[in-house]
């Protein structure tokens, strides 16, 4: 599973990263602070030409140079990009946020928890759907969920 975070605060990505690497499942995390170069990654442009397309993209709202709803307005407007799924997580608890996310085809909306604890929770109930349930397009079929079950995760 290869995963694109868009997280502007180098604090939050790490506890994101440590959050994946806690819950145990194999994937490659490719990590960028603003919404500009979100976009650039994900056309291949300005020194991302050989990256790997992303399977699942985490991205936040607040993000410098470009908002992340632009982001998600782009990424499902472009029919290349629009069958990632997106997650975004954030600290917005604002229902105009929520809704717009949401007109927006955003695939699910997560307010970040401020409890350690909590975050690193929700984060292993996201792979366990995302990882476990979901199936998934790619470039050459279907990412098929590693066989595992529920009690693999801790």
């Amino acid at each position: 599973m290869r995963i694109l975070l868009v997280e502007d605060n180098p604090a939050e990505a790490r506890l994101t990263m440590e959050a994946l690497h806690e819950a145990g499942v194999e994937h490659e995390l490719f990590t960028v602070g603003d919404g500009e170069t979100a976009t650039a990654y994900l056309h291949r442009e300005a020194g991302f030409t050989d990256v790997a397309r992303p399977d699942l993209i985490f991205l936040d709202l607040n993000l410098p140079r470009k908002k992340g709803c632009q982001v998600l307005r782009e990424i499902k407007g472009d029919p290349s990009l629009a069958s990632i799924p997106v997650i975004v997580i954030t600290n917005s608890k604002a229902p105009e946020d929520i809704v717009e996310v949401y007109d927006l085809r955003a695939n699910c909306y997560l307010v970040k928890p401020p409890d350690l604890e909590d975050f690193f929770t929700m984060m292993r109930r996201v792979v366990e759907f995302w990882w476990l349930t979901v199936r998934l397009p790619d470039n050459n079929g279907l990412l098929s969920p590693p066989e595992a079950s529920n009690e693999d995760i801790p």
